[in-house]
């Protein structure tokens, strides 16, 4: 079958558009984000309250696997704040990214932001898509990129689909550094904001740890929450679209093919969609963004009727199918 000429493409999301708008599914939803937020902070809050009747004790690291989870729960709400879902205001919108992202986990908001809109703009495109890129990350994507290493970096290539569970441990610590460099390249106004942020979260974060917990304790919980922190953060993230088709362009694509064919959706909502802070709409959410994260189930079945009226394949798969995928992609790559 022919793909439509380019004001074909154009057409398409023009006509998806209207379906979702006529479904009310872009309109915002800051009643739900006030009250989930509330919950998921005083939830975070009482963690660290858990952890002071605790007290100095090896149970402590119960603590700490709580607090990574409750960490990424925060952390969704960053996400959904850089996507302005949340309030009309993009002022109110940059506050919670920043309370969320600088002050709760650590994470620099001003940073991940612009890196995450051209992750959407041209996802899995090579060249195009941060989140592939060379030189960005340990994984690679495709057969040129497993080439063109040497050494050390060609071997964790070849395995990398054995490690990529074990490597997801520094995601979190990833995230951190590379938003701290950034930071220290802009040097502007704002970035010295995020710095405070970012210095207040380290100070609070390591004070209550050291201060409940012995240093062999303290550290030990540092290490076990920070990499489950970051298990769970990259768990929610790889289902979204490694094992997808990657493109070495994307010019012949219009915007709502390249979304859909470069994304996976991952099933078992409403548990899933909890657990992955609405991020198991993967397509519906690049179709969109800033659609508010309770109406991605909605927009689901919308897009999926749309899809089978224009021939356009739509992905989805259980959880532990989306890992497969992913595992069987990665080994294949690091193999060829």
């Amino acid at each position: 079958m022919p793909l439509p000429s380019a004001t074909g493409f154009r057409n398409e999301y023009g006509l998806l558009a209207d379906r979702i708008r006529e479904a009310t599914l872009l309109r915002r939803r800051p009643a739900y984000y006030v009250a989930t937020m509330a919950l998921a902070t005083a939830a975070f809050a009482g963690g660290w309250v858990a952890l002071s009747a605790v007290g100095d004790s090896w149970a402590s690291l119960c603590i700490a696997a709580l607090l990574a989870f409750l960490s990424a729960q925060v952390a969704f709400f960053a996400h959904d704040a850089g996507h302005q879902q949340i309030f009309a205001s993009r002022r109110a919108n940059r506050m919670v990214g920043l309370v969320a992202a600088n002050v709760l986990t650590g994470l620099s908001f001003g940073w991940w932001v612009p890196k995450h809109n051209a992750h959407h703009a041209h996802p899995n495109v090579i060249g195009r898509d941060p989140d592939i890129g060379v030189g960005t990350v340990a994984l690679a994507f495709t057969a040129d990129t497993v080439r063109n290493r040497k050494g050390a970096g060609q071997v964790l290539a070849r395995y990398q689909a054995w490690v990529f569970f074990p490597l997801l441990l520094l995601e979190g610590v990833g995230l951190r550094l590379s938003g701290v460099d950034d930071l220290l390249r802009r040097r502007d106004r704002s970035a010295a904001v995020e710095g405070m942020l970012l210095g207040m979260h380290a100070v609070l974060y390591l004070t209550a740890v050291f201060w409940v917990l012995s240093p062999l304790r303290a550290v030990t919980f540092v290490a076990v929450q920070q990499g489950l922190f970051g298990l769970y953060l990259g768990c929610s993230f790889a289902p979204n679209h490694k094992g997808m088709p990657v493109l070495a362009d994307d010019s012949d694509l219009g915007f709502v093919r390249r979304q859909i064919i470069t994304s996976r959706n991952v099933t078992g909502a409403p548990l899933i969609g909890f657990l992955f802070g609405g991020l198991n709409y993967q397509i519906e959410h690049h179709l969109f963004p800033a659609m508010p994260r309770p109406n991605l189930p909605r927009a689901r079945a919308i897009i999926q009727m749309f899809c089978a009226d224009h021939d356009i394949a739509y992905h989805e798969s259980n959880l532990f199918g989306s890992y497969r995928q992913v595992l069987s992609y990665l080994n294949m790559v690091g193999v060829a």
